[in-house]
Order: structure tokens, then C-alpha cells, then sequence
């Protein structure tokens, strides 16, 4: 009875973890205009309450730059409307270096690749992830 009751147990837990993974998807981002290989390129994943608010939103990653160029991929992206963001840390202090006129000194980019003239907005960066993973370039 042990072993009949511990084989069920293992067979639920089986069937709970492979169906966590079903509903969420990936999402690649590439960047192929960075003007140097200095640095790491953070890029990080928000949904609206996150935006601007939070460093590190729903998920965040850095990667090395080879050739002006660079490829994540976030995993295990629920469905639901998003927005990226996207910084070249030439410096690698993990932070958005500006002038004394608050502009700028480090490139960044959005998802949609906004052309914006002031702080980011959610609106101009959001997409939609639903049951297919989505693949998109950044510009810098």
C-alpha cells in the first residue's frame, strides 16, 4: 500500500510541474547595433507595474556583446502584455550613467523601438505574448 500510495504521489507531482510549463512561452531578443563590444548589454522584462519602477521587473539578464551584437532569451514568460528594456552598461555598474543635464551618456533601447523625447513610456513599449514565442530586435 506504501509503495502504491508513493507511485500516485510521484505520478501528480509529474503531471503538476509539466503542467506549470504549458501556458508560457519565450521571448528572443536581438541587438545588432551596439557601438562597442565594452561592456555587458542588461536587458529586463516588465509588465506595467514594474515599469520604471522596478530595476529588475519581471525578469532581468546581462550578456556579453560580440561584434555589436547580442541575442537573450527570457523563458517561462506567461501570457500577458509586456514591455523590454534595454541598456549597454559600457561601465558594467549595473546602472544608466547621465549627464549633468540628466541626458543619457549609455545607449538603451526599447521593444517596438520607440522614437521617444523624454522619460520611456509602457504604452509605446508594450506587446502581447499569448500562446506562440515572439522574436524581436531592439535598436539601439
Amino acid at each position: 500500500m506504501k509503495t502504491l500510495t508513493i507511485t500516485f504521489a510521484l505520478i501528480i507531482s509529474s503531471f503538476l510541474s509539466f503542467a506549470q510549463n504549458v501556458n508560457t512561452q519565450s521571448i528572443t531578443v536581438t541587438i545588432n547595433n551596439v557601438k562597442s563590444d565594452t561592456g555587458k548589454v542588461i536587458l529586463t522584462l516588465h509588465n506595467q507595474s514594474t515599469f520604471m519602477k522596478t530595476p529588475e521587473g519581471v525578469q532581468s539578464t546581462e550578456t556579453t556583446i560580440k561584434d555589436g551584437k547580442i541575442s537573450i532569451t527570457f523563458n517561462d514568460v506567461a501570457p500577458g502584455n509586456y514591455a523590454i528594456m534595454a541598456l549597454h552598461d559600457e561601465n558594467e555598474n549595473k546602472n544608466m550613467d547621465f549627464d549633468t543635464n540628466r541626458m543619457p551618456l549609455e545607449s538603451y533601447g526599447m521593444s517596438n523601438n520607440p522614437m521617444s523625447f523624454g522619460p520611456p513610456q509602457y504604452k509605446d513599449a508594450e506587446f502581447e505574448i499569448k500562446n506562440k514565442d515572439i522574436t524581436m530586435a531592439i535598436r539601439f
